[in-house]
């Protein structure tokens, strides 16, 4: 059990925070779901159930990682970066093929994605990767970084997952500049990412990567292909207005003219059936969960809990960035699900214990307890 000196630290607006994005993914997930489902198999609560259960799951994780000191996780972070890697490869070998990606291990009535994972274990073991160097403040510092993140990043790629792609990217900068790395040299990596996009364009990506792309610039180009989730997502969240159509009462949502409008799209269900209101009061919650990940980095007790929070604030943040970026047609649409409110066990098990992560530093920033 939680030492009552320990819990006394706990940062109850970020588990509050955390908790209403909880029950309006849950909400939204069921307005999204509910129709559909009553005519397939008479049963409109199933992926309501089946969120429930993985978000039951996930609070037990996160609650696991408060119950232990964050440092003890240093001496797992070797063995949990090789067992990601393991992981990772044994997808590309046996993984199920579901949106264009092959991202899924299933066994019996079940299905996980390790790339959500993987997010998680490679936050523990680059925030120990950087703890120790010394050289991060030269390029041989920020090359070992890049390395080590380096060989997750190409398996998920050889997917291929570029949304998931981005957020590992995102989580790296992040923690590169909390560990001490020369903002000159980030921003010389990001020229030279900026170069390489052409190649990158034209001999990397898939077919339908590209067309995505494409269509962040005109959507109505290609408005029954390729454009046609973004035109719906736009169509969904404008007709919303200032209050909203109301639970069940959106009809892009409940006419599924929306497609994964319970997962990708989850964004544009907030804005269609609560309106404005609706979605600047989830902004504003993800607002409140990163300012509080913030503290948590600068009044962490060492270097290696600072890492661990910028790692988990930048891998929330880069999800909210893109999903609601690609639901509003300024991002191009990556499958990137929204933290908390998005269908999808393993996305919501790693986020949760991403948040125990943060909160167990931010409960142990003191180094004495009286």
């Amino acid at each position: 059990m939680l030492d009552r000196r320990l819990a006394k630290n706990l940062d109850h607006g970020l588990l509050l925070s955390v908790m209403g994005l909880l029950l309006l993914g849950l909400v939204a997930v069921f307005s999204a779901t509910h129709a559909k489902q009553a005519e397939v198999n008479g049963n409109p609560y199933t992926f309501l159930l089946r969120q429930s259960l993985a978000a039951g799951l996930g609070l037990f994780a996160g609650f696991l990682m408060l119950n232990f000191d964050y440092r003890y996780l240093e001496k797992l972070a070797r063995p949990l970066y090789f067992a990601n890697l393991g992981l990772l490869g044994l997808v590309l070998a046996v993984g199920h093929t579901a949106g264009g990606a092959q991202s899924w291990i299933r066994f019996g009535g079940f299905s996980f994605e390790p790339a959500e994972l993987s997010k998680v274990a490679i936050i523990l073991s680059l925030a120990k990767h950087l703890e120790k160097r010394e050289d991060i403040h030269r390029w041989s510092g920020v090359g070992s970084a890049f390395l080590h993140v380096g060989l997750p990043i190409a398996l998920i790629l050889k997917q291929p997952d570029l949304g998931t792609a981005l957020v590992f990217v995102g989580i790296l900068f992040a923690m590169l500049y909390v560990g001490g790395a020369q903002p000159r040299h980030l921003l010389t990596i990001l020229l030279i990412g900026a170069v390489l996009t052409v190649p990158v364009y034209f001999w990397v990506l898939e077919p339908y990567q590209k067309a995505r792309i494409m269509m962040l610039v005109n959507p109505y180009a290609d408005p029954t292909g390729n454009g046609y989730n973004v035109i719906q997502s736009m169509i969904a969240v404008g007709s919303g207005r200032l209050f909203g159509k109301g639970l069940f009462g959106g009809t892009q949502t409940q006419l599924n003219f929306v497609p994964e409008h319970h997962t990708d799209f989850i964004f544009s269900v907030i804005g269609e059936e609560f309106g404005f209101l609706g979605g600047a009061l989830v902004l504003f919650l993800y607002y409140y969960v990163f300012r509080r990940g913030l503290v948590a980095v600068a009044e962490a007790k060492d270097r290696f809990g600072s890492l661990l929070a910028a790692g988990v604030v930048a891998m929330l943040f880069s999800h909210v960035l893109i999903n609601v970026g690609m639901n509003l047609g300024v991002m191009p649409v990556t499958g990137i699900p929204l933290p908390f409110l998005s269908y999808g066990g393993s996305a919501l098990i790693a986020n949760l214990m991403g948040i125990g992560l943060l909160a167990n530093v931010y409960m142990r920033r003191q180094k004495i307890l009286f």
